[in-house]
């Protein structure tokens, strides 16, 4: 009789522990484009062509681009892209309150993709209804960066 449950040679391999991948080596971190967010256009090269941006400084560029997106407002992005920060200041939340969801709303954001492992230290400073921060967010490859973000 022919075996209901089937091992190719990969599984067995991998069954054995011989053959386990790391995070990193299961997750492709692609390609993209350098864009300068201060300027609000591409970073381009003296012959005018886009600036690429390989492995980290794409997942780096993901980020940035994530966390200035706001959810639901562009047809072009699926419903688990961008953030919701317009939802927090002036509903006259505390500040406590406003930074619990700031974290909150900056991890779910992050961690759609299936490149960042973690989100943390996060520190806040107000100015007036502006409050901007910065947390420390942690790749499946343990590299990590510190990302500023506002919300007003």
């Amino acid at each position: 009789m022919d075996n209901l449950f089937p091992i190719d040679a990969e599984q067995a391999w991998a069954a054995d522990g011989a053959g386990e991948e790391t995070a990193d080596e299961r997750v492709p971190f692609g390609r993209s484009w350098r864009f300068d967010f201060d300027r609000g256009e591409f970073v381009l090269t003296p012959a005018r062509k886009i600036v690429p941006a390989d492995n980290t400084e794409a997942w780096v560029m993901w980020c940035q681009k994530a966390i200035r997106t706001p959810r639901y407002r562009h047809l072009i992005y699926s419903r688990d892209y961008g953030q919701e920060y317009e939802e927090l200041i002036g509903r006259g939340y505390s500040r406590a309150v406003q930074e619990s969801e700031i974290e909150r709303i900056t991890r779910e954001t992050l961690l759609t993709d299936p490149r960042t492992a973690s989100v943390d230290e996060f520190v806040f400073d107000w100015t007036g209804e502006r409050c901007r921060f910065t947390c420390r967010v942690t790749n499946v490859q343990e590299e990590a960066l510190v990302l500023e973000g506002s919300v007003s």
